[in-house]
């Protein structure tokens, strides 16, 4: 395996601030360590991941314990499928102590989260962290999200995007109210230019916000911006918005699909596809034979997850009660237009398996093992098998989920690590300290503020 590009992968650790990994099985894995409510195995994990010097490591998040499969909690509470979620605050403030170099993300809301509070929670992040914050956009698409924040039910598929449109609006411009070099700290006169300081003085369909934020312009400049959306719409945001773009592609063609369609969006926005890292979810299973691997695969598949926990998942993740569908009942057009959250994703599976999709195909794509390409073997093998992808033009890199945690990831870090840094195509070190300098992302310049808003 020899590197045959100038440019290096990307690598991005797939987290959950509690009980299980986006693997619903997870818990039950006999590695597994329970230590998600301690602060200690958060740090664990980041160094860890810093050691094999990884570029993020971002978490997933859910507002709402899974309750739409049969309308209760229930199951989810008996089968672990992912009833505790963290604050993801704190858990990135224990993080930024713990570690020094690699970036730290979080899922943040945009409908349930205001602008300002959203803009100042990362622009902290990213001071306290020297410069490695990066936010997950995500529009939300639950009911019981929803009812957890006083809303009966979650907005449109349109509108959810509508939404988030002016909601990056407003956060960017939050953090473009600061220029750079606005911070004075002289005890003898000003403590910073206010002619640097700016209102926003934003009025939209959405959102009000008047400004300035209360966190001065951050190292970075703004913290990354990290998207996942499969469908048409989603596309078109991440298109506009994002600096780097979480997909669940199943297979390799579907893959190289996607990556340049996306690409060709972002082209048409006018943005620099170059400057814009495409990264699906993959999963690596390791060992120190390939029979050993296959040994590890066979478990995952058919011995750790229950099925109710993949429906209740999947119900969840869909916002739609499956309990009223047979297991291989058909996913129809109708059904499709009825359930939000599923357009691209039985679109990219039909494409992938070339038949019909049925319940069965999607409780086990989008809840267990196939989000994404698996790959399996020794550490030289999963190497390769990352490396086709890579230079295959389907990605660039990859956001690797856990199937046990932390062993999942000190697989990857012991074993599958260092045949991509001998091939040229991984970093030996990390050559900056900031995580636009680890994806080789430009630094934005405060255009909002430089183009007069208010002082």
């Amino acid at each position: 395996m020899t590197a045959r590009r100038d440019d290096r992968m990307t690598l991005v650790a797939f987290m959950q601030a509690g009980s299980t990994s986006v693997y619903s099985g997870s818990w039950r894995h006999p590695a597994t360590e329970h230590g998600y409510l301690d602060a200690s195995y958060y740090a664990k994990v980041g160094r860890q991941l810093e050691e094999g010097c990884f570029d993020l490591m971002f978490f997933d998040d859910r507002l709402a314990m899974p309750g739409i499969y049969g309308g209760s909690v229930a199951e989810a509470v008996r089968y672990g499928a992912r009833p505790v979620k963290l604050d993801l605050s704190v858990v990135l403030g224990v993080l930024a102590q713990a570690t020094s170099k690699i970036g730290l993300g979080a899922t943040y809301s945009t409908t349930y989260y205001p602008p300002f509070h959203v803009a100042r929670t990362f622009a902290t992040l990213d001071h306290l962290s020297a410069g490695r914050a990066a936010w997950n956009v995500v529009t939300s698409v639950n009911d019981s999200e929803a009812q957890n924040f006083g809303i009966e039910a979650h907005l449109g598929h349109d509108e959810r995007y509508d939404r988030a449109d002016e909601f990056l609006e407003v956060v960017a411009g939050l953090w473009d109210t600061w220029e750079e070099g606005a911070l004075l700290h002289d005890r003898t006169g000003d403590f910073a230019d206010p002619a640097k300081v700016h209102e926003l003085n934003h009025s939209g369909r959405f959102f009000s916000s008047r400004g300035p934020l209360t966190v001065p312009r951050t190292p970075q400049g703004r913290p990354v911006v990290i998207q996942a959306g499969s469908s048409g719409r989603g596309r078109e945001f991440a298109s506009r918005w994002a600096e780097l773009i979480f997909t669940g592609d199943p297979g390799l063609e579907v893959a190289k699909s996607h990556y340049a369609d996306q690409k060709a969006r972002i082209d048409a926005a006018g943005r620099d596809p170059r400057a814009v890292k495409i990264c699906p979810m993959a999963y690596a299973v390791v060992g120190e034979t390939e029979s050993h691997a296959r040994e590890r695969e066979e478990m995952l598949l058919h011995e750790l997850v229950h099925p109710m926990a993949s429906l209740t998942l999947l119900s969840e993740l869909m916002n739609y009660d499956f309990s009223r569908h047979g297991i291989d009942d058909p996913v129809t057009d109708e059904l499709i237009a009825s359930v939000s959250g599923i357009r691209g994703l039985v679109q990219n599976l039909r494409q992938h398996l070339g038949r019909t999709v049925t319940l069965r195909d999607l409780a086990g794509h989008r809840a267990t093992l196939l989000q994404g390409p698996r790959f399996v073997g020794t550490g030289a093998q999963v190497a390769e098998q990352m490396a086709e992808w890579f230079h295959g033009d389907a990605c660039d890199g990859f956001v690797l989920a856990a199937t046990h945690m932390p062993g999942a990831f000190e697989d990857v870090t012991r074993m599958v690590v260092p045949y991509l840094q001998r091939a040229g195509l991984f970093r030996t070190k990390y050559e900056g300290s900031t995580l636009r300098e680890h994806l080789g992302l430009p630094v934005p310049s405060a255009s909002r503020a430089a183009a007069g808003m208010s002082a």
